[in-house]
């Protein structure tokens, strides 16, 4: 039997369906302990920004996302409630990849669905470089000092218990 498990976890692999898992910096995305770098981004009225900004003043959660990832959406109630529990001891940002999205639309859907932090757009993707982000629905979480203490991937991550990790 576990042969056969064995085949079919390759043959699925080969034919491009990669082992659904929980993805952690050791397996991509920036590294745990590594200082968070900064990166221009810029607000949804198109002012220029940098994450290095949010750095070092206190633990932050961001999150690369995008208004049309399925994943995204299945996170967004646990983000609402860290959001409701954590806001005045961590801070929230967005970074919205643009990916076939623009401000506008990233701004309107922040708007009817009540997406919290201060949300972000990265134009030129450089915050995804920076951040070696993998895919959408990345949450990375940095420590006070500025130290990345957890990063995640997909829809259902504890958010709660990264966040603890921060503090």
């Amino acid at each position: 039997m576990r042969l056969w498990i064995a085949m079919l976890a390759v043959s699925l692999t080969t034919l491009g369906f990669a082992p659904v898992r929980d993805a952690r910096a050791q397996d991509s995305g920036i590294e745990i302990g590594a200082a968070a770098p900064g990166a221009a981004v810029e607000t949804l009225d198109g002012k220029q920004v940098d994450l290095a900004q949010y750095v070092g003043k206190g633990p932050v959660l961001i999150e690369f996302w995008a208004t049309w990832c399925p994943n995204c959406r299945e996170l967004e109630p646990h983000l609402k409630a860290v959001h409701a529990k954590y806001a005045n001891q961590i801070k929230f940002i967005g970074v919205s990849v643009s990916v076939n999205q623009s401000p506008d639309r990233v701004k309107a859907y922040v708007a009817k669905h009540g997406i919290p932090g201060d949300q972000l757009f990265d134009r030129n993707g450089k915050a995804t470089g920076a951040y070696d982000v993998p895919a959408t629905s990345y949450v990375v979480v940095l420590d006070k000092s500025g130290k990345v203490v957890y990063t995640g991937l997909g829809g259902d991550q504890d958010l709660e218990k990264a966040i603890k990790k921060a503090m």
